[in-house]
């Protein structure tokens, strides 16, 4: 049996496992309003609080992360353990993971115990730890710091998928995310799209010339890259233990991926990476997607724009069942000049893009109330990315576009982008999402429902017609009746929707645990 048929098996299985779990709790499938409405009372009891709030909205369950870079969801600190145990070492200027070799007070093995403070250096030179805490000289941006990061732990990352893949799991179970869309290149087709740098750059004309020469070398990469796919999941289940009695809890959680296309490079190798990303999404039921990457504000970017637009509308002619989700706007006024905030959003839409990631430019698009309500009545959701925003962009608060698009009715989803390097995690999403955006449980809710809504994962959903909250006729009772029973077998969307009703009303019924222990006073109290 090959690697991939196992994962198919394993898949089923699980699945039969997560169904017979939401059969047997009998759940109603209408929420209890008193326990909303206590849970509702507490988050807005403990909102000026930080240390209270995330101690609540960590133990939130929550639905998806749709925005999850894996080189950018590790940690430094991680990246300087492979590092270590490579014997590599610190550049001469504290910057950045080099190879060896080097002196010893540049060792990275033996940094962290003789000399904590260079260590602590390199931490911040290789994420944007030390920027957010106002360290570093000024000249440095949070965007420079952010996308220089990647170049400085790159040494590191390679060779190391399952466990990054181990870790990304880990983190989204810890976070209690039931769905991870985690954006994952196989090495093999990496290879094969930065081999790409010197080839005939396509125009938009000649498109099908290209694809009727690039398909084969594709294709003939697929097999062994699916066997590649197969191998490192089960190489990071490995690393959780999954299947033995002390299975990590990631070991539970649903994981599709994306394959990234690359907007700041030749038009060649952009080519490549969307066509290697939609076929392999069109073949491995495991990729649900295609996504593009990159500064959107890199000068390359900005001219192939249009090319690039036009490359996804010719691969999903080709490919009509491959779903697109786009970085569009991550960009401010200030970043590019005015003209460049004028039609990303809309162009990325027209050019098939199912969500949108970021965003952050919609108000300056020249048609933005017709994109907002085009993406209301489509059900195109906008992935958010709070922290990411803050750093990178300078936006946040109430230069922030969420309440914008909540208020024209688009579907809005929180999601992480790259929580190494910025350094948070989900629940930290949802702490600024309150804090900074002023929102209630209700609408943390509300979004946490629209991640699995939108997310990717194929089945029908537990909901009607885009109606979060009101099931399908099915399921209108319980969860546990016959017909419900027979349609979430039918659908997975559906079966992590029912789970994660389950996880909320079993949280929404423990208000008590996050107050005061019964019989102690509070300090100062007589």
């Amino acid at each position: 049996m090959t690697a991939f048929r196992s994962w198919r098996l394993l898949g089923a299985c699980r699945g039969a496992l997560a169904l017979a779990g939401v059969a047997m709790l009998s759940l109603p499938a209408h929420a209890d309003p008193a326990g909303e409405t206590a849970m509702a009372a507490l988050v807005d009891e403990v909102s000026g609080n930080s240390a209270r709030l995330r101690m609540v909205l960590q133990a939130m369950p929550k639905g998806a992360d749709l925005h999850n870079h894996l080189g950018g969801s590790v940690y430094a600190e991680d990246f300087l353990d492979v590092a270590a145990a490579r014997g590599m070492c610190a550049d001469e200027g504290i910057t950045r993971i080099a190879p060896p070799p080097c002196p010893p007070e540049r060792q990275i093995a033996a940094m962290a115990s003789a000399d904590p403070f260079t260590y602590a250096k390199l931490v911040d030179a290789i994420s944007t730890r030390g920027y957010q805490k106002g360290i570093g000289p000024d000249l440095v941006s949070g965007h420079s710091q952010f996308f220089s990061s990647f170049g400085k732990f790159g040494p590191a990352f390679l060779g190391e998928t399952p466990r990054w893949l181990a870790d990304a799991y880990a983190s989204a179970a810890r976070n209690n995310l039931v769905y991870l869309e985690l954006m994952y290149n196989p090495d093999r087709l990496s290879r094969y799209v930065a081999a790409g740098a010197e080839a005939n750059a396509p125009e938009a004309s000649m498109l099908e010339a290209a694809y009727r020469r690039d398909l084969p070398e594709v294709e003939a990469l697929l097999g062994q890259t699916m066997e590649d796919v197969s191998r490192n999941h089960a190489q990071a289940r490995a690393r959780l233990g999954c299947d033995t009695k002390a299975a990590h809890e990631g070991c539970e959680l649903a994981v599709r991926y994306l394959f990234s296309g690359m907007r700041g490079v030749a038009p060649a190798m952009a080519w490549r990476s969307l066509l290697a990303g939609f076929v392999l999404a069109n073949r491995d039921p495991r990729f649900v997607g295609v996504n593009i990457v990159m500064p959107e504000d890199d000068p390359v970017a900005l001219r192939d724009y249009d090319l690039h637009m036009a490359m996804f509308r010719f691969l999903e002619a080709k490919y009509p069942d491959v779903k697109v989700t786009m970085h569009a706007g991550e960009l401010a006024l200030g970043l590019v000049p005015p003209l460049d905030l004028e039609d990303h959003i809309a162009k990325a839409i027209d050019a098939g893009a199912r969500r949108i990631g970021h965003g952050v430019g919609i108000a300056y698009e020249k048609a933005a109330p017709e994109t907002l309500a085009r993406m209301a009545r489509e059900g195109i959701g906008v992935e958010i990315n709070l922290t990411s925003n803050a750093v990178i962009l300078g936006v946040k608060g109430g230069e922030h576009p969420l309440h914008l698009y909540r208020s024209m009715g688009v579907p809005v989803m929180l999601s992480t982008d790259d929580e190494g390097v910025l350094r948070s995690d989900m629940s930290n999403e949802y702490v600024r999402a309150v804090e900074q955006q002023g929102l209630r449980y209700p609408q943390l809710k509300e979004m946490t429902r629209a991640s699995l809504e939108y997310a990717f994962v194929p089945g029908a959903s537990l909901w009607r017609a885009r109606q979060l909250g009101k099931p399908v006729s099915a399921c209108s009772a319980s969860f546990s009746d016959a017909g419900c029973t027979a349609f979430l077998a039918g659908s997975e969307k559906a079966r992590l929707q029912a789970r994660l009703e389950t996880r909320l009303d079993a949280f929404e019924r423990q208000t008590a645990r996050f107050g005061r222990a019964q019989g102690v006073r509070a300090a100062g109290g007589g």
